[in-house]
């Protein structure tokens, strides 16, 4: 039996407090396992005697929550070690990001998500259809994204290949990678439009080393 999991996850808010809105979409065939993957990453977090905190991309970059007694040079060594960990799972990524001043209110907002996922899914209807079981993997966050979510994929595949997943990023790490994938274009946003903060320079330097260092090497897995 041929299975794909999805695995979605959001950066921003619907209210005034960003700029942007991204939802990410990691994709996973179950036919390719990841736990060697998932053992080499843990085994290099406790040789760099890091603890296994939950990968969570902005509070891991701002020093917030789980990470708020972490010096930048301990965060630093999660990131790389996280940034490897994804260079090797064999997966694939799509990112859809809006600017809240062209997609201005919930409705808009969206609506816009709605659309770009029903092209995108149509888009790549071969290639889904391939599939016995499709399963997505999202937490509900918040629900603009729920509502286009759950509209878009049902529109697009039959109901029998839809099986929708509650997780915890503790659980699951590829969840923590769609989060990671979010991070990471929302920072390659911020560079390109000069909107970097001297946060995103201390941990990544100028954009040339962002691009040479995360961001190209991320694209590699951009399912086209």
């Amino acid at each position: 039996m041929q299975e794909l999991s999805i695995f979605i996850d959001e950066s921003g808010d619907v209210g005034v407090v960003s700029d942007f809105y991204l939802v990410g979409l990691v994709f996973h065939e179950q036919q390719f396992k990841i736990a060697d993957d998932v053992e080499l990453y843990e085994a290099s977090v406790e040789k760099s005697r890091l603890d296994r905190t939950p990968f969570h991309f902005n509070p891991l970059i701002n020093g917030n929550d789980e990470y708020k007694w972490k010096r930048i040079e301990v965060r630093k060594k999660h990131l790389h070690a996280f940034r490897v960990f994804v260079e090797h799972l064999p997966i694939q990524y799509r990112a859809f990001i809006y600017d809240k001043r062209e997609a201005f209110g919930l409705n808009a907002l969206a609506a816009a998500i709605e659309r770009d996922l029903k092209v995108f899914l149509f888009d790549h209807l071969a290639y889904l259809q391939q599939f016995d079981s499709v399963k997505i993997y999202y937490d509900g966050g918040q629900s603009v994204v729920t509502k286009a979510v759950h509209s878009a994929i049902a529109s697009c595949l039959s109901r029998e290949a839809i099986v929708y997943k509650d997780f915890t990023a503790e659980r699951y790490r590829l969840a923590q990678v769609a989060d990671y994938v979010c991070g990471i274009e929302l920072t390659s946003l911020k560079f390109e439009r000069h909107l970097e903060t001297r946060t995103d320079v201390a941990f990544f330097g100028a954009f040339g080393n962002f691009k040479k260092n995360f961001l190209k090497k991320l694209r590699k897995k951009r399912l086209q």
